[in-house]
């Protein structure tokens, strides 16, 4: 998903902001930004010339059209995006507390655990991150059916 190699930048991302969560936050947002941007671009560009057409034929602006019909048809592709960042997310900030939390974190239980062998509390670190994992997605996932309950991948319909 990510053009980013996690493993070598969540070390570099530590460096540059320290061992507090604003190196969890930048190795979050690295993660998460390309999927977010490539889903939004082609949601904006779902919608078909002859729906464009028909809104230049009403006079709609630039403005009218975007949050009219290139947003709505952007909303599948968006929440698209947000259930995977939603996960992505999880495991980046657990990455990163691999190599930038002395003290505190997931990451951090998993890579002492590892280190005390200690694979009780590896796998329970493992079912917690994949519960909250879950549960992420699917609160999203609620959301986008509340949000986009017109869509026919909502409805069941075909795309």
């Amino acid at each position: 998903m990510s053009a980013l190699p996690i493993i070598g930048i969540a070390p570099i991302m530590v460096m540059w902001f320290g061992f507090d969560w604003q190196s969890k936050a930048a190795v979050v947002v690295a993660m998460t930004f390309f999927p977010m941007l490539v889903n939004t671009v082609a949601g904006l560009n779902a919608s078909s010339s002859i729906e464009r057409d028909l809104m230049r034929t009403y006079a709609a602006d630039y403005w009218q059209t975007l949050l009219k019909l290139r947003l709505p048809a952007a909303g599948p592709f968006i929440f698209n995006a947000l259930k995977i960042n939603s996960t992505l997310a999880l495991i980046g900030a657990i990455v990163a507390e691999f190599f930038g939390t002395p003290v505190v974190g997931m990451g951090f239980r998993i890579s002492t655990g590892v280190g005390r062998l200690a694979i009780d509390l590896v796998w329970a670190e493992i079912a917690v991150a994949a519960i909250a994992g879950s549960a992420f997605y699917g609160v999203i996932a609620l959301i986008e059916r509340g949000v986009t309950f017109w869509h026919p991948s909502v409805r069941g319909g075909r795309a």
